[in-house]
């Protein structure tokens, strides 16, 4: 057709993930095209999970996109359990060595888009009608239209699908029939961003019997907080009052005062966990959400994406530059026992913290015994530390 380029590797979507795999490829040396179905001020606008794991922040600082986040970002060296209203500090630098960095999504995704204007690397937004053929070949081919209504065809060597759980590339392996693993929980999240400045240095997780609440910082003004609710209830079911009310039961504890502003933002978030098997089919490969989703009590979704896509750019890289595709094919196997040892982490600080409506007194107990059991023993903080901070990339 006419309207057709020849590219290394097509990346379909331009969040974290595509933009990320773009760079690293490029800087190895491996042309790239990232298309995009939003404008990019929906990207670098759209607000997500802030917590930078510290392998995560290593790697932006090692391919010098990471400048803007050392000056802006907030260096984390603990976190407080709150549960039977009292704090319990997890020193997460004093048992690992490292910190987290809480540095918001949207920002990553600004550094990463700089990055490829800097050194001229396509992005193409507010593309339509994205569809994938020829996988199962050497040369497969991705159709769409540009922002200019012009239809345009992609030939290339590999095709990464970094366009979330609803994107074309989720879709697409979905009619191979791959195994999903999925587990849906019986509570949401009320995501409400407040213009008010953060009372706790740290974040503060809070078990408590009305339900868990996380309160979070954006900024040296504004504050983050998600509130477990009902997964029936609709953000209008949550006014102001309602909210802050909340927020001041559920955070009680001895010194600590919640100081209200007004609320700039209200969203809800479902509880979902979902692990697609295998990530690739043919010359397709799933990165980042496109290939799973972990609830976010424990801010592993980008960074997950992050390792995901690590591995991916060596393997592309190898067959591109090598025509060795030993580490494509083994690219799904090489991520996936990641992938289940942060759903086991994800789901351990999902459950420890959240209240089951269908647990009885004796549940009730024994999660408290468990808090209780990581706020006293070395040994379990050290554990819960490590995977907070983020597991080593190899």
């Amino acid at each position: 057709m006419a309207n057709t380029r020849d590219v290394a590797v097509g990346v379909v979507g331009g969040g974290p993930a595509g933009l990320l795999l773009s760079y690293l490829l490029n800087l190895q040396g491996v042309e790239t095209l990232v298309l995009e179905a939003r404008s990019r001020a929906h990207v670098e606008q759209r607000v997500r999970a802030g917590v930078c794991e510290h392998p995560t922040v290593e790697l932006l600082r090692g391919i010098g996109v990471g400048a803007r986040m050392d000056a802006q970002g907030m260096m984390h060296h603990g976190f407080s359990l709150r549960f039977d209203g009292r704090d319990h500090r997890i020193p997460l630098t004093e048992l690992t060595g490292k910190c987290t960095t809480v540095y918001g999504q949207q920002e990553v995704v600004k550094d990463l888009v700089h990055a490829h204007e800097e050194k001229g690397l396509p992005i193409e937004f507010e593309v339509a009608d994205v569809a994938l053929h020829d996988l199962d070949s050497e040369r497969p081919r991705i159709t769409y239209t540009d922002a200019g209504g012009v239809r345009r065809e992609l030939r290339c060597l590999a095709v990464a699908g970094c366009d979330g759980a609803h994107g074309v590339s989720r879709a697409t392996l979905a009619a191979t029939r791959p195994r999903v693993y999925t587990h849906d929980y019986p509570y949401a999240w009320l995501a409400v961003l407040a213009r008010t400045p953060p009372v706790h240095g740290e974040l503060i997780y809070a078990n408590h019997e009305r339900g868990f609440v996380l309160h979070s910082i954006r900024s040296h003004e504004v504050t983050q907080l998600y509130l477990q609710i009902d997964p029936r209830e609709e953000v209008t079911d949550w006014p102001d009052d309602r909210v802050w009310e909340e927020c001041r039961l559920r955070l009680t504890a001895e010194g600590f005062g919640l100081r209200e502003g007004p609320l700039l933002e209200k969203s809800i978030a479902p509880m979902r966990s979902v692990v697609v098997e295998p990530m690739q089919y043919g010359r397709l490969f799933l990165a980042g959400d496109a290939a799973h989703i972990v609830p976010p009590t424990g801010a592993k979704g980008m960074n997950l994406a992050v390792a995901d896509v690590r591995r991916l750019a060596y393997a592309l890289r190898r067959l591109v530059r090598h025509s060795d595709p030993r580490p494509v094919t083994r690219y799904s196997e090489s991520c996936l026992e990641r992938v289940w040892q942060v759903q086991h982490f994800s789901a351990l600080m999902t459950g420890l913290l959240h209240r089951d409506p269908a647990a009885d007194d004796f549940a009730r107990k024994l999660q408290l015994a468990r808090l209780h059991n990581l706020t006293t023993s070395r040994a379990a903080a050290t554990s819960l530390a490590e995977h907070y901070v983020g597991l080593p990339f190899d």
